[in-house]
């Protein structure tokens, strides 16, 4: 099982960090599920300047690699990349990558999305945004429901 977690306070390109990395070496490893997160213009029914997301040094890259090596586990996939920004975002800036390798898609994709919702929901960020009106905590996350086709229903049977 392979993790890599990062933080990144200023812009950076998902593409071209996963460019850099290149495809797994692994050849038994026939699946890429990825998703790229990209803040929004508006929430809430109003216009976001800009957005501060706080966290906590340490603390967020374990719970973000607790939750990566959690999410491989449960759906037997192999390797994980999980890149968040921190501090000040602008509307059309990447917030987060996160890439996860697996035998076969369905696994890469359960746990591709499982490892998403788990930063979204229990990894400590916190988000300030900035409004016309002022400032306001972002206090709760959009909900990440799932239709019943797009994720398996089981993990994989142990080998």
């Amino acid at each position: 099982m392979k993790v890599e977690v990062g933080l990144r306070g200023s812009p950076f390109d998902p593409w071209a960090e996963l460019a850099a990395r290149g495809r797994s070496a692994r050849t038994d490893l026939g699946a890429a599920a990825v998703f790229v997160g990209t803040m929004r213009d508006r929430n809430e029914g109003e216009a976001v300047e800009s957005m501060l997301l706080e966290h906590y040094p340490g603390m967020t890259e374990r719970e973000l690699e607790r939750a990566a090596r959690a999410a491989l586990e449960r759906w037997g996939a192999s390797e994980a990349l999980v890149l968040h920004r921190v501090g000040e975002v602008r509307p059309g800036e990447t917030l987060v990558l996160v890439a996860v390798w697996a035998a076969h898609r369905a696994h890469a994709f359960a746990a591709c999305r499982e490892l998403m919702e788990a930063v979204k929901h229990r990894v400590p960020l916190w988000k300030r945004e900035r409004t016309a009106s002022g400032e306001r905590w972002v206090e709760r996350n959009t909900p990440g429901e799932v239709a019943a086709w797009e994720t398996p229903a089981e993990p994989p049977e142990e080998a």
